[in-house]
């Protein structure tokens, strides 16, 4: 092994050759030390089980002291996405170094904290490090930010790369590495990257960049065999993981845990299951069929407690162990012991549901990425085996990489961040993948009905103040709401519930709080504690704390709170029974209580957990109540603030007549409704909605209109303004501009169908160059023999939408004006004539004396030139009775026989 005790400093901080002995990553220290003599940034790519976890944060605190005299600079700050993996790391450093926690190594997560005045390298979340970016973008006291497991693509990781980029910009001395196992590298050495420029917000502005350095290690993996035995049935059905396929696991588990104890007493076995349920269901049943053997769960619902005694190794002379995780264990630990891995083969990752306005995790096929991970936690400590319990076809279809959460996620929280830095949208960010369009704009809609940010997208004081709150933004905004009329504790303690890791059991929220306060669960009681402290801080800073006096007096406890404050946080999710325990939310998505929910049918409901799901339970409705509250109608119409009101809602009946309702409603739930009559206004209105919504369906369009209507188009696609779009998009959003005078008819009970739209289109022909419509898009065209014939216009719908045509329409050769005719009335032309000012040539139909198609051109010097005689030699003897001469060119053209002709 390389020295690494000095790392270029004759008297470091930590002492490397202890800290390292045995971690292959040792070897790799000399070349991070040169990179960051050279840069302020690098990318760490190593295996999983080298050591990079460990010896890379007091590798960067020995550089930056001894390029600082031997004094620490400032704080190392090490990000891991998980709560107990920081803790872990924190805990392992701290034992390598003989020190004690909290002083020279501690970390900091939600609810606890182990750091002081002396502290060098701190290990924290995500969501802890965003807080303090808020409150010092300056990141004063840090000399070093590292990104640990940034391959795992978290929304708040991403976010903070993004953030952070921006402060190294003006702190020449902080110093960023990115870590990962399985890391995109040349990606990532180019968002470090440090060059004085900014990003449009418009895409990553990655590929101009020169990368940062790299350092990449060797494996510090053993031989592992992969073997594969899949379940005879399905992994997922209606209602979630299928309990078959978890019995498939709980007993192959335990079958290749009893061969593996049978050749290595000390093996012990890690299962990866995708949630906290999945997980609770296989360890009961490895707990019955098991005695012998101890098995552990490990899953973000635990005390820290369990998850620390899953997380360390096998006490001397203890049982064998099984492990059975969600991804907590995927790349951030290493648990001491596991040569077995049992995989799922499934993980939970976030999906934002637009359409029915929710989100949530759903079950999903783990990456293969991820399942490399996963399977390598086997081989870390020595030779592993992986049982994967589904097909090798399955591992083949899989997606290849982890799905970035900022690309599925509900964004509310992240907007509210970026409006809280000065970046509304991201803009002049680096990002890896910058936040989807859609997404933003929802959450910019959910935040300014908070109030948080302003018409701009700027961030108004209520907003600063929730995103100096570590929740959602919806519920911090319930809990300063509420707290200013009600107990803060009681308001807070709603929240903690609601918010916690923990299922409510049948949906009843107000039962669950009961619970709580009967039987504390250790960590919803201390965030209990944290969220009233928080109430209390922001009434000292100008909110305003309540004490239930006045608008509690109703309300005695937590539990008659819950409906008040989750209907403040989710006003679209207020929901009316709609009979069956069927209900409509205020948002218009319908959701079913599951059949085993304890709150009874109540006429109102404030729902705090809504997912996706299908099947019996769903009754039909495509989602599921998991969290909800009773409420009454006046607290049902309160809390909904601006989603409650009188419209009136008009809509077009099959005959093309408009019937207008006045409505008393709560967004989509309808309260009240008396008929009226609307005005033309609100005709034009719900029609221009209809039309955009239906297309131009509900009206009609006889032979002139869609005559006139298609030699529009033709002029629009070929010359463009001022000539008009015709299609459906253009023709919705001006309906009160050409429409008018009629929409008057129809607000009085005439019909759409009445309406002949040939005058009204009309209206949008452009003056003065209306007067030349008939010069440039003629309806008829004057043929060599005297007659005329139509001229078929393209049907408008053939261009496609004016402001959306994409690359390949427009490449595509555009549809063509048509003329059918008799070949005979067409000799003497020796050019194709061309309409929309020479810009499109005529296509022709050339027809035989019986009307019956003989060729299709769009040039007839070249027809007549060339095929035409193929086309005389065969018709002659046909049609003898009319004219077929050598040279059409020359011939007098005509409609007769060759007797009318000579008659003639």
């Amino acid at each position: 092994m390389a020295s690494t005790g000095n790392c270029s400093n004759t008297h470091p901080l930590f002492d490397l050759d202890v800290i390292g002995e045995g971690l292959v990553f040792a070897d790799s220290l000399p070349e991070l030390d040169a990179a960051l003599t050279t840069h302020r940034a690098a990318v760490v790519q190593a295996p999983p089980g080298t050591g990079k976890t460990t010896l890379v944060p007091p590798a960067v605190a020995n550089h930056l002291a001894s390029a600082n005299a031997g004094t620490p600079p400032g704080r190392i700050i090490v990000t891991q996405p998980r709560r107990v993996a920081a803790r872990a790391a924190a805990h392992r450093l701290t034992q390598l170094t003989g020190t004690t926690l909290g002083e020279r190594i501690g970390y900091t997560v939600r609810g606890d904290s182990h750091t002081s005045a002396a502290t060098i390298i701190e290990f924290v979340t995500p969501g802890i490090l965003v807080r303090r970016l808020l409150a010092d973008p300056m990141a004063d006291g840090t000399a070093a930010i590292i990104f640990d497991e940034v391959h795992e693509r978290h929304l708040e990781t991403d976010l903070l790369l993004a953030l952070t980029g921006e402060t190294q910009q003006v702190r020449d001395d902080l110093t960023i590495i990115a870590m990962s196992a399985t890391v995109d590298a040349p990606t990532f050495a180019r968002l470090l990257a440090s060059d004085g420029t900014e990003n449009d917000g418009m895409g990553t502005g990655l590929e101009s960049l020169e990368p940062v350095p790299h350092i990449s290690s060797a494996t510090a993996l053993h031989p592992l065999t992969i073997t594969y035995t899949p379940h005879t049935g399905d992994r997922i059905g209606p209602r979630g993981v299928e309990t078959s396929f978890l019995n498939h696991i709980a007993t192959t588990a335990l079958a290749t845990h009893r061969e593996a104890l049978a050749t290595n007493p000390d093996t012990d076995a890690l299962v990866f299951a995708p949630g906290a349920r999945e997980v609770d269901h296989i360890t009961q049943q490895l707990r019955a069929a098991a005695t012998d053997i101890d098995v552990l769960p490990l899953h973000g619902q635990l005390p820290a407690q369990q998850q620390d005694h899953a997380i360390r190794g096998r006490e001397p002379g203890g049982k064998p162990r099984i492990i059975v995780s969600t991804t907590l264990a995927e790349s951030s630990l290493t648990v001491p012991g596991v040569h077995l891995v049992i995989d799922s083969g499934l993980t939970r990752e976030p999906r934002r549901d637009a359409t029915r306005g929710m989100s949530g995790l759903v079950t999903v096929s783990a990456s293969q990425a991820s399942a490399e991970q996963r399977a390598g936690r086997a081989a870390r400590l020595g030779p592993g085996t992986a049982i994967r319990c589904y097909s090798e076809r399955t591992h083949a279809a899989a997606p290849a990489h982890i799905t970035p959460e900022i690309t599925t996620a509900d964004l509310t929280e992240t907007a509210l961040t970026l409006a809280a830095w000065g970046a509304p949208r991201g803009h002049n960010l680096r990002w890896i993948n910058p936040p989807p369009a859609a997404a933003l704009n929802d959450a910019e809609k959910t935040l300014h009905a908070l109030n948080a940010i302003d018409n701009t997208g700027r961030i108004t004081d209520h907003g600063r103040t929730l995103a100096a709150i570590p929740l959602n933004p919806r519920w911090a905004h319930a809990l300063v709401d509420n707290a200013a009329r009600y107990r803060a504790e009681d308001v807070a303690a709603v929240i903690a519930v609601a918010t916690g890791e923990q299922r409510i059991p049948g949906a009843n929220l107000p039962d669950a709080i009961r619970h709580q306060q009967r039987k504390p669960h250790r960590p919803t009681q201390r965030e209990t504690q944290r969220l009233t402290r928080l109430a209390h801080k922001h009434a000292a800073a100008g909110e305003g704390v309540g004490e239930g006096s006045e608008h509690g007096a109703a309300h005695t406890s937590a539990a008659e709170l819950a409906g008040i404050v989750t209907a403040t946080a989710w006003p679209d999710r207020i929901a009316k029974h709609m009979g069956e325990g069927i209900y409509l939310l205020a948002s218009g998505t319908r959701a079913a209580l599951a059949p085993d929910a304890t709150l009874g049918r109540p006429e109102w409901l404030a729902i705090a957990d809504v997912t996706r799901a299908h099947g019996h339970a769903a009754a039909g409705t495509g989602a599921i109540i998991r969290a909800a509250a009773p409420l009454t109608t006046a607290e049902a119409t309160e809390a909904a603030g601006n989603l409650a009101g009188t419209t009136t809602r008009i809509t077009i009946t099959p005959n093309g007549t408009i019937s207008a309702r006045s409505i008393e409603a709560i967004g989509a739930i309808e309260l009240r409704a008396t008929p009226t009559k609307p005005n033309p206004d609100q005709a034009a209105e719900a029609l221009a909605e209809h039309l955009t919504t239906h297309g131009l369906n509900a009206l009609t369009f006889n032979t002139n209109a869609t005559a006139l209507r298609n030699r529009l188009a033709f002029l629009h696609h070929h010359i463009g303004d001022p000539w008009p779009a015709m299609d459906e998009h253009h023709l919705a959003a001006t309906v009160t501009e050409w429409l008018g005078p009629e929409l008057n008819d129809v607000a009085h009970g005439a019909s759409l169908n009445s309406i002949d739209l040939t005058e009204p289109l009309r209206r949008l022909l452009p003056w003065p160059e209306a007067a030349h419509l008939d010069e440039l898009a003629p309806a008829r065209i004057t043929l060599p023999s005297g007659n005329t014939a139509a001229i078929h216009y393209p049907d408008a719908s053939e261009y496609g939408d004016a402001d959306g045509v994409s690359e390949s329409e427009i490449q595509a050769e555009p549809p063509q004006p048509v003329v059918a005719t008799k070949l005979q009335e067409t000799f003497g032309w020796t050019e194709t004539p061309r309409l929309a000012g020479g810009r499109a040539p005529v296509l022709f139909h050339l027809l035989s004396p019986a009307g019956r198609p003989l060729a299709v051109t769009s040039d007839l010097h070249s027809f007549f030139t060339g095929p035409y005689a193929d086309v005389r030699a065969e018709m002659r003897g046909r049609y003898p009775k009319h004219p077929w001469p050598e040279d059409p060119l020359t011939a007098q053209p005509t409609h007769l026989t060759n007797r009318k002709l000579r008659e003639k």
